[in-house]
């Protein structure tokens, strides 16, 4: 990897940048240090500030997505996310798998609902139909698909919506390795008030009644 293809990567990845900054930063400090005591105890306190901010924004970015809890930053493109609406049924699909149509800012969807799937993830087909962009505060993750691992791009979806279901600002996933699939992940399952498979249908309970519109 050449220094432009670096710096590229680094853009793409602003946690491990912080990190890396802050490591620099902190080690010019302890070098300062030696010769003038004050500036380089304040460059050093820098770098570790740094370091702590790193590490708490991956806490809370891991958390958002692999539990229930919901930590809002709208500054940093996590902006709070919520689940509504009543009861809704989805029947298991012949291959096995539930499947429903949902409508991702208005445009619909077909969905796999994927219980072993930790976020929401959609086609670079469906994510260019309803203009979602990229999180203001972009992260580039790696995935693993059947064609190998490849780079996917976090999103934020402003209404999902399927069934009596209603979900705004969904953490997403835009991922090129699923072709025009598009699956529901845990990251929307975890929040809403219930799910449970009885025989061959899912239902899917919310916190909080929505009417169908």
């Amino acid at each position: 990897m050449d220094f432009p293809e670096l710096i590229e990567f680094l853009t793409q990845q602003p946690l491990l940048a912080l990190a890396i900054a802050s490591i620099f930063v902190a080690t010019l400090g302890g070098m300062l240090r030696r010769a003038t005591p004050m500036l380089g105890g304040f460059v050093r306190g820098v770098g570790n500030l740094g370091l702590i901010a790193a590490l708490l924004l991956t806490i809370v970015q891991v958390t958002r997505f692999t539990t229930g809890s919901d930590f809002a930053l709208p500054q940093l493109g996590m902006p709070g996310q919520t689940v509504e609406g009543g009861e809704t049924r989805v029947p298991m699909d012949r291959d096995g798998h539930f499947w429903l149509t949902a409508s991702v800012n208005g445009v619909e969807r077909r969905f796999l609902v994927d219980t072993g799937a930790t976020l929401t993830a959609i086609s670079p087909q469906t994510a260019e139909a309803a203009q979602l962009e990229e999180q203001a505060f972009p992260q580039a993750i790696m995935m693993r698909t059947a064609n190998g691992t490849v780079q996917a791009q976090l999103t934020t979806i402003n209404e999902l919506r399927f069934g009596n279901v209603v979900a705004r600002e969904l953490d997403a996933v835009v991922a090129p390795g699923l072709g025009n699939a598009n699956v529901i992940g845990m990251n929307l399952l975890s929040r809403l008030a219930s799910w449970r498979v009885e025989g061959r249908t899912l239902i899917l309970v919310p916190n909080n009644p929505q009417p169908v519109t």
